[in-house]
């Protein structure tokens, strides 16, 4: 498997990126969705990662720069195919250590707090995240839960 940065336009990427904000917006009402766009994903703050097996798209995941030495993780997606097979694990793990090589020491992100999001938190708690209070530009949701990590 391999990691490629900034691949946002290719037709396996933008077909997952579209049933992510299908499921966000099937999900959550409109207000509280806060997933990223293709435009958004290409704007100079974002990293965004994808991994592969061969030609074959197994995840993605980015980083949106919110100061020198904070991150926000977004846009998290496993390929249906790959779910339940650590691919989550590991695109966080990448995430993670490209944010500190980056100069981040600090992650945080924003995920739902309804039953469809609960693999997603339990993930991020694994992983050391824990919960916090909104950060940057959002607000008080009661559909949002916030967590952060210091790096």
């Amino acid at each position: 498997m391999q990691f490629v940065l900034g691949v946002v336009s290719h037709a396996s990427v933008v077909k997952m990126l579209e049933q992510h904000l299908e499921d966000m917006y099937a999900t959550s009402p409109p207000e509280s969705v806060h997933a990223l766009d293709l435009n958004e994903l290409k704007q100079d703050d974002i990293r965004f990662w994808t991994l592969w097996e061969a030609d074959r798209l197994c995840g993605c995941g980015a980083i949106k720069r919110l100061s020198p030495e904070h991150g926000e993780l977004k846009s998290m997606r496993v390929a249906n195919y790959y779910r339940q097979r650590g691919i989550g694990e590991r695109i966080l793990h990448h995430l993670q250590a490209d944010a500190a090589q980056n100069g981040m020491t600090r992650l945080s992100l924003e995920t739902g707090s309804m039953g469809f999001f609960l693999p997603a938190r339990r993930l991020y708690q694994k992983f050391g995240f824990a919960e916090c209070a909104p950060f940057g530009r959002y607000q008080n949701d009661p559909n949002s839960v916030f967590m952060t990590k210091r790096l």
